[in-house]
């Protein structure tokens, strides 16, 4: 109990810390887009890695991050840990990118803010309007910042099953859309256990397999072949 109020704690302290230095990025009217981005990448990053490290979990990258950007990468989905296992495997390559999340995430009266100032996207999947604000504002990005990438969770959804689900279309449209390629990740491991059960006294390690670089039209198939190197496979 006590374990868990202090864990608790912890994490809302640090994330209104956090919050706090984004939104001195977020909302400086002087700094142009590629400079933003990549500060508030850096920041993300920070964030995630402080709190694993006080969770004591570590990340074991298997496969390769890509050196070059302007790439997809669609992530399985079942915790919001999974954001931070990814920020660091991230920051191990010095990667700049934006998290795309429904616009439901950004309304949420906790974490609502937090989201938005660390320069998250949002898409509003129910409104004809916003999802064409949201596609002009994605290839804006990606034609200001020359660095970008693009992560999403396309099964759309946290998934509570030892599979994973299949793909919804947003993740493939927003590629071809731009021109790019993308890079399947399979996380290993069930993170909201996993945050239930942290902190660890011994380290936890939390494997991320990283799948090779396939078109737009070959994500579901390519996401098949990265699972076929694990025991896990999709739910259809």
């Amino acid at each position: 109990m006590l374990k868990d109020l202090g864990k608790y704690i912890h994490m809302i302290e640090l994330g209104l810390k956090y919050k706090k230095i984004f939104q001195k990025t977020y909302f400086d009217p002087f700094i142009t887009m590629k400079p933003a981005y990549k500060q508030l990448s850096i920041d993300r990053q920070n964030y995630s890695n402080s709190v694993l490290k006080f969770l004591n979990i570590e990340v074991e990258i298997i496969g390769e991050i890509p050196v070059r950007d302007k790439i997809l990468y669609a992530i399985n989905h079942r915790s919001l840990l999974d954001i931070l296992v990814m920020e660091n495997v991230f920051s191990q390559y010095d990667k700049n990118g934006t998290w795309v999340a429904k616009q439901e995430l950004f309304e949420h009266w906790l974490y609502g803010g937090f989201f938005e100032a660390s320069g998250c996207m949002s898409v509003d999947l129910e409104n004809g309007k916003g999802m064409i604000k949201f596609f002009k504002k994605i290839k804006k990005t990606l034609e200001n910042v020359d660095d970008m990438n693009i992560y999403i969770f396309p099964e759309g959804e946290r998934n509570k099953e030892e599979c994973v689900l299949e793909f919804q279309s947003g993740a493939q449209k927003i590629a071809k859309a731009n021109n790019l390629d993308v890079v399947p990740v399979f996380i290993d491991d069930t993170l909201e256990t996993v945050f239930k059960e942290s902190p660890f006294e011994e380290t936890k390690r939390v494997k991320v397999f990283v799948g090779d670089v396939v078109d737009a039209d070959n994500l579901q198939n390519g996401y098949k072949e990265l699972l076929s190197k694990t025991s896990k496979s999709t739910c259809v």
